[in-house]
């Protein structure tokens, strides 16, 4: 157990906030500030400087998204987590991009709640098992952004215009025609395309420039 450790419990909701706090100060060391809004949180935060924050997402005058950029903006170093009801990846998603270190569901029980307390003062990430499928995607999701990224810089300025004008369902005559320049060389840059990027088959390219429209 880690000793000497201040945690501010934000939740609009009394029951869940004592229940917890009891439980946790049953368990731990740790000394526990509870808020029942957004701005009582960054209030406790701003003064109380906590090594962790535990923030229900909907909160009143605040939500816990608020906190979470209060935070971030005045650069305190109070690690946050958001314990919650929202099984959903795309609020999910947002709370990572923001920077919070733990994503725990309120079904869960309150052993799981204090081992993600626990892990992220470690300073490790956690998040509930039965959103893993959300950190899988998000992973598989910014590795194939990366590999596209790199994929797309092996490309000339030259090169991603030709890609520009593909995506647009345009011939070679017309990518001619609006570059001025001559179809064989929009046909020699197709061919240098294809050979840097690996593609094969008729189609390959026009499907690559369309799958990849707004990243040229």
């Amino acid at each position: 157990m880690i000793d000497n450790v201040r945690i501010v419990i934000a939740d609009d909701h009394g029951l869940i906030r004592k229940g917890l706090r009891q439980v946790v100060e049953s368990k731990t060391d740790y000394k526990i500030f509870e808020a029942t809004n957004g701005k009582e949180a960054i209030e406790l935060i701003q003064k109380e400087r906590p090594s962790l924050a535990l923030l229900d997402i909907e909160m009143p005058i605040m939500t816990g998204f608020d906190v979470a950029k209060a935070v971030q903006k005045q650069s305190l170093s109070t690690d946050l987590v958001f314990l919650t009801m929202f099984k959903d990846e795309a609020i999910f998603n947002k709370a990572m991009d923001i920077g919070v270190k733990g994503y725990v569901l309120k079904e869960n029980t309150i052993a799981e709640i204090i081992n993600c307390m626990e892990s992220v003062l470690k300073g490790n990430y956690y998040l509930s098992p039965a959103i893993s499928d959300f950190l899988l995607r998000r992973n598989e999701k910014s590795s194939n952004s990366l590999k596209k990224e790199n994929e797309l810089s092996k490309l000339t300025d030259a090169e991603r215009n030709i890609m520009k004008e593909l995506s647009m369902m345009k011939t070679s005559q017309e990518i001619a025609d609006t570059l001025f320049i001559s179809p064989k060389t929009v046909q020699n840059h197709r061919s240098n395309i294809c050979n840097k990027l690996g593609l094969t088959g008729a189609h390959a390219l026009l499907r690559f420039a369309i799958d990849n429209q707004p990243d040229l």
